[in-house]
Parts: C-alpha cells; structure tokens; sequence
C-alpha cells in the first residue's frame, strides 16, 4: 500500500478529486495518509478531517526564518514515512533538502502543458493569463516529477484542454481544472502506486 501525503494552500480542489478517486476504486493501492497545508484556514485541511485523514499544518510565518521552518516542515513530513508526496496546489517551495532525501518521489500538478507558463512566478491563475495574453488555442495540465528547480522536473503526465473563444481566465481555470488537473493527478497516483 502506497503511502501518500497530499501537501495543499488552498480550498483542495485536486484532493478532493483524489479521494473521490480512490472512493470510487480507480485509484488502488494507495492511502492517504496525511495532508499539510501552510495555511491553517484552508479548507482541504477540513475536506481531509471529513475522509477520517491527519490533517496538519505547518506555516512558514510561524519560524523566525525559512531555515527553521524548512527544519520543520521536513520532520513533519519524515514522521509519515511516506512513499510519495504530492503537492496538490501548495504554494510553498519545497526545500531542497526534502526534494534530495525524497528524490523521484514528490510529484506537482502544474496547470499548463509544461515547458510553456512555467517556472517562478507561475502560479494560479496567473499561467492562465498569460496564456490568454499569448493566444495560445491549446493548454492544459501537468504531472511532473519534483527537482531543484521550478517545474523542470521529468514529466509524468500532460493532457491538453482547448482554450475557447471568450475565455476569462477563471474560466479557463475551471476548466483546466475539471478536464485536467482532477484526472491526471489520480492517474499519476495510481500508475505509482501500480508500479506503472
């Protein structure tokens, strides 16, 4: 049985289509087995206490400085024993020592077809303005192995979504969302925890 840490910021909208798949079966051989967020008020934290999962939080503003809190966010997540982790739109860079002591076992969702709206600063719904700005027809969403670096880890899974006329980039968002992000990150679980 994989076990598997979800590490989110916000509402969890990429848990929740994890738990729904492994609810409904298409995710086998996995469990998750906690979820941290940096932001005590986000509400995956609650969609986590609903499914009988740990949920955590460990905050950067609560460390005097980034070492301390880097210290220990990676004892938080070496408590777990995990097996993989997956950042679900946690907006917190990993610290390098947690990206080398769990190499080729932390996987990011990233909402565009990675190498295009990528790296610093790309984030939310600012890769979906900038594809719009740009006038891309195609976008869509990535699965990727986590690095040192910004989304330049090897790439797992990608799948495209069309970009529509009158597109809005919350729009687009959802969109990317629900065609994308909520398909390909169960995959990528199962296609792990499946030894795929």
């Amino acid at each position: 049985m994989l076990r598997v840490g979800v590490l989110v910021s916000g509402g969890g909208t990429n848990l929740q289509a994890i738990l729904d798949a492994l609810d409904a079966g298409t995710v086998t051989n996995a469990e998750i087995a906690v979820v941290i967020s940096n932001n005590k008020n986000a509400y995956a934290l609650e969609r986590a206490r609903n499914h009988g999962i740990e949920a955590a939080v460990v905050s950067p503003k609560d460390y005097e400085s980034r070492e301390l809190f880097n210290r220990a966010f990676l004892e938080k997540i070496n408590t777990y024993k995990l097996d993989l982790i997956v950042l679900a739109g946690f907006l917190v860079t990993i610290p390098v020592e947690m990206v080398r002591q769990y190499g080729g076992r932390i996987i990011n969702i990233h909402p565009s077809l990675i190498p295009s709206f990528c790296g610093v600063g790309y984030y939310g719904l600012k890769v979906h303005e900038a594809a719009l700005k740009r006038g891309v027809k195609v976008t869509g969403a990535t699965v990727h192995y986590v690095d040192e670096g910004t989304d330049t880890g090897p790439i797992l899974l990608q799948k495209a979504v069309e970009v529509k006329e009158g597109d809005t980039p919350e729009i687009l968002q959802r969109r990317v969302m629900e065609e994308a992000e909520w398909v390909l990150l169960p995959q990528a679980i199962n296609m792990i925890a499946n030894g795929k």
